[in-house]
């Protein structure tokens, strides 16, 4: 008669009967268990999918540029520098109190102004824009006589998408004739196309 052990046979460490499942294999088995689930959030998951496609905004080309206003002032015949000393410096110290505001940019050139205001990323810029107006109102007793600071269509850079030039082949019109047609004609009936924010003619002879 013989006597049997029944002590359990010891395993050594790392053997394949105490190794752990991985949480893939747990997630595996678990999908397994409840069919009905994984097909209810498969479901949502396609539904959500299709939904965000079909409402997220796409451009081809992305617009990543500042959230800007630039105002620009005329001064006909004024030398570079004092268009800087009577008009651009008024405005651009005006504008750096101003809310989200980062930074603003000047630059003076004969007869003209340009005022860069780059407000902080995020800003609406029609309520930057009804800022630069409001600012804008008490910073014109401080300028020359006869100077009205304007501000820029809300377009940026990255919207300039046309260029056109208007030819006489004939040889009847003049410069002048070209303007005059694409100011008071052309001018109109591409501004009232949707989605265009300005048209700026440059060239031929203006009529005063």
């Amino acid at each position: 008669m013989t006597e049997t052990d029944s002590s359990p046979v010891p395993r050594l460490p790392g053997s394949p009967a105490q190794a752990k499942p991985f949480l893939i294999d747990r997630i595996i088995e678990a999908s397994g268990r409840n069919i009905f689930l994984v097909l209810i959030l498969t479901v949502f998951g396609m539904a959500a999918a299709i939904w965000a496609l079909a409402r997220t905004p796409l451009d081809a080309i992305p617009d990543l540029s500042d959230v800007q206003v630039i105002v620009y002032t005329e001064w006909e015949g004024r030398s570079p520098d004092l268009v800087e000393d009577q008009i651009t410096y008024p405005i651009s110290t005006r504008f750096i109190a101003a809310p989200k505001v980062k930074f603003v940019r000047g630059e003076s050139m004969f007869g003209k102004s340009f005022v860069y205001v780059i407000f902080e990323d995020g800003t609406d810029i029609y309520w930057a824009r009804s800022r630069v107006i409001e600012y804008l109102s008490s910073v014109k007793g401080m300028l020359p006589e006869g100077v009205n600071p304007v501000i820029g269509p809300d377009a940026t850079g990255v919207g300039w998408v046309f260029e056109y030039a208007l030819e006489d082949r004939t040889g009847k019109q003049n410069l002048a004739d070209l303007r005059s047609f694409q100011d008071w004609h052309l001018r109109y009936a591409l501004e009232s196309v949707k989605g265009v924010s300005e048209v700026a003619p440059v060239g031929g002879f203006v009529k005063q």
